[in-house]
């Protein structure tokens, strides 16, 4: 066979075994919890963690502000709009955390607020991570100055929140900046509540009676 057919041959075996994209190419629409939207050469997808595009692009995970898609045998990290961040390899270690239930079926954890600590209790109910004036007091919080106004409803009926970012949330090794929480204007809540602010951007399992929190 003519040398050079060979080398077309090979040429065009090996064009068809990439890609026609490479990562950059790939522009998120939405993030929501366990789906992502995005566009690739013009066209609309919508994924769910663990579907995968020829087995090329697989979504590793989604939430309200990152997806993680594996490319070739590499993770990538985006945001709406685009990509944020270099590649990570597969073996990029998690952190997980593992509570277990007090007498009552509620689940602890000791953290920390703007690095000072606290003690939360887990509420998947709750929006954001919610405390009390009292505790926003001691965690440095001028949530009066600096927060956003906004009315709740309680149990005891309406109530003024105030709604405040906190410079950094860290429960067992597990670090967040730039979380959103609610602070109540009086003496509730009497715990500080572990709220979805948090929970959405961390991997949540039950093993048994145990809750586990990854990251």
């Amino acid at each position: 066979m003519n040398k050079y057919i060979i080398i077309m041959l090979f040429s065009a075996i090996f064009s068809q075994s990439l890609p026609a994209w490479t990562a950059r190419d790939i522009v998120i629409l939405g993030l929501f919890k366990d789906k992502v939207i995005f566009k690739l050469q013009n066209k609309q997808f919508a994924m769910s963690p663990g579907q995968s595009i020829d087995d090329e692009l697989i979504l590793i995970s989604a939430d309200s502000k990152e997806a993680i898609f594996e490319i070739d045998g590499e993770q990538h990290h985006y945001t709406l709009g685009g990509h944020i961040g270099s590649s990570y390899s597969k073996s990029m270690p998690v952190t997980t955390v593992t509570i277990a239930p007090d007498n009552n079926g509620m689940f602890w954890v000791n953290g920390s607020i703007n690095k000072h600590q606290t003690k939360f209790i887990v509420d998947t109910g709750a929006t954001f991570i919610s405390m009390n004036k009292n505790e926003a007091s001691r965690f440095g919080i001028d949530y009066k100055l600096k927060g956003e106004r906004a009315l709740s409803t309680t149990a005891s009926g309406p109530e003024t929140i105030y709604l405040v970012t906190l410079q950094s949330v860290n429960i067992g090794g597990i670090q967040l900046n730039n979380v959103e929480a609610a602070v109540h204007d009086s003496n509730y809540p009497d715990v500080v509540l572990l709220g979805n602010s948090f929970l959405n951007s961390v991997s949540i399992r039950r093993d048994g009676q145990l809750l586990q929190l990854s990251r």
